[in-house]
């Protein structure tokens, strides 16, 4: 049993623990990246492509086995062709700007507060509305595109940005460092053919943006006065005030804060 052991400490060395780490890690990170996404179906896919392959030799299909070789002979090129998506999500995510910089932990929960009664008071009138919450990934793009306003996230401006008579009203309110950056900001919209048909224009360019980057996007029908929730490419519909106020305070890493508001109706 020791003399085992030795052995494969002479042939192992710390490096190539290392180097099986790394690996496992990026394998991992990558997976993550692309669960819930096209790309699970592609590298299905893929798959398939390969058993094909290794049929054709099996069976001496000379033709098939003669493309497939081809195909694999350009198949790095065809990856990055194929997840050029899911390559830029990753290299964008290479941590920028996170959504909160100098402000503490109870000013935080405060904005996520003034966000969800915006919501709240946006979706009883059936007033649409759209708001990104920048996180790691920079969104410089868009904010530049709309109209500058750099000021203090309040209810107040929320709702007036986005009331009809509003010159600003039709596009995405973005929010970066704890301010409300930008407004009118245009959005790319999602091609996506799974997307159920009653979503709108709204829903459908926060799926786009979020497939993209990893923002938090608040969604209003007009139509429904729902409150969505988009992130990652996912969706959560119908939420209440309450219930938003949650998924905001998980995802923008503030749990445990919930016990600073009261369950209350229409707050």
């Amino acid at each position: 049993m020791f003399e085992f052991i030795g052995n494969i400490r002479e042939i192992l060395r710390w490096q190539d623990l290392f180097d099986i780490l790394l690996v496992c890690v990026i394998v991992y990170r990558v997976l993550l990246l692309i669960r819930g996404t096209r790309a699970v179906q592609m590298l299905t896919g893929f798959g398939i492509i390969l058993i094909g392959y290794y049929l054709a030799e099996q069976l001496k299909l000379f033709t098939l086995h003669t493309i497939l070789i081809e195909f694999f002979n350009n198949l790095i090129l065809i990856l990055i062709i194929v997840f050029q998506d899911e390559i830029r999500k990753a290299l964008t995510q290479v941590g920028r700007n996170p959504f909160f910089t100098s402000t503490n932990s109870i000013e935080e929960v405060g904005i996520v507060d003034e966000i969800c009664r915006a919501a709240l008071m946006l979706a009883g009138q059936k007033v649409g509305a759209l708001i990104v919450m920048e996180r790691e990934t920079g969104l410089k793009n868009y904010i530049e595109a709309g109209i500058q306003i750099d000021s203090k996230v309040t209810e107040d401006l929320l709702v007036s940005i986005f009331h009809p008579t509003s010159p600003i009203h039709d596009g995405a309110v973005i929010i970066r460092n704890s301010r409300v950056s930008s407004a009118g900001c245009l959005l790319p919209i999602s091609r996506d053919p799974s997307i159920n048909k009653e979503l709108g224009t709204r829903h459908r360019a926060a799926l786009g943006l979020t497939h993209e980057t990893d923002a938090v996007v608040i969604v209003v029908s007009e139509e429904r006065g729902e409150i969505s929730l988009v992130h990652h490419g996912t969706i959560i519909r119908e939420l209440d005030v309450n219930s938003l106020r949650a998924q905001l305070l998980q995802l923008l890493g503030l749990r445990g804060f919930e016990g600073l508001f009261e369950n209350r109706e229409g707050t």
